[in-house]
């Protein structure tokens, strides 16, 4: 619920900012759309860090989590503890320099230039923070450390996040040409990729932890639908990736370029 409220709140901040043409008017918007979009950031990685840490499933297969408990990721958490925090802060600040790239790449002049100054900051936060989490993952939840013990082909994940984060800053050093631009973009494209996939890999073949013990853990083998299902599944995903696809593809072609100052956008 909160999630939807703070999508609302961004919706409503892009479609009411142009309506009146008062500083005070769009400024307050512009803060809306911070606010919505900095608390998306943090609470979609919170989420993300309780499927790692695991929730306190029962042999029901339900489970209850309060907002939080001791702050601690023991047998009873909260959805935030201290490790849920630290991972949902890792995302906003990984989202930011992500975000900052891309107004880089789009805009030109001081905006492109101040947007490439926030980046060479923000890296050294991505880049210690994504260190501590992690380490202190390999606490949290031990499969992962015990899935690249048993399988060292699968530090090729790690390693796509720690070349894309490598890739980013040597882009962004110096000047930038827009070809430059693009690599770094696509930089930080690999380094969120590469932190994604190494969760994937880090907590198969579970999909969702238990606090509790292995036995009461869903697997994608206690918790997949039928044959059948899958494969209704997997026809329909087909056919809506190659949507979303064109559709992103018409999008990105039809607004190619950068965005200069008096282009009509109302900044």
């Amino acid at each position: 619920m909160r999630v939807l409220w703070l999508l609302i709140m961004r919706g409503a901040a892009v479609e009411l900012r142009m309506k009146i043409e008062i500083g005070v008017w769009r400024s307050f918007f512009d803060g809306v759309f911070f606010f919505s979009s900095a608390l998306l950031a943090v609470f979609y990685g919170a989420a993300l860090a309780n499927v790692i840490r695991g929730v306190p499933l029962q042999i029901d297969g339900y489970f209850f989590l309060p907002l939080w408990t001791n702050w601690r990721t023991g047998p009873e958490p909260g959805i935030l503890d201290w490790y849920t925090i630290l991972v949902g802060i890792t995302a906003y600040f990984a989202l930011a320099q992500h975000g900052a790239l891309w107004v880089a790449h789009k805009t030109e002049g001081e905006v492109s230039k101040r947007a490439r100054r926030i980046v060479k900051i923000i890296w050294w936060v991505v880049a210690s923070l994504t260190a501590i989490v992690t380490l202190v993952t390999f606490r949290v939840q031990p499969q992962v450390l015990a899935n690249l013990a048993n399988h060292p082909w699968g530090f090729i994940f790690p390693t796509l996040a720690v070349a894309g984060l490598v890739g980013v800053i040597i882009s962004v050093s110096g000047a930038l040409s827009p070809k430059r631009e693009s690599c770094a973009f696509f930089a930080s494209c690999a380094y969120l990729l590469g932190m994604l996939t190494s969760v994937v890999f880090g907590l198969y073949p579970y999909v969702l932890p238990a606090r509790g013990g292995k036995a009461l853990s869903l697997t994608i083998y206690n918790s997949g639908t039928t044959d059948h299902g899958m494969r209704i599944g997997i026809t329909w995903w087909i056919v809506g990736i190659i949507l979303a696809a064109g559709y992103f593809i018409f999008l990105y072609r039809r607004f190619a370029g950068k965005v200069g100052a008096g282009d009509g956008h109302g900044y």
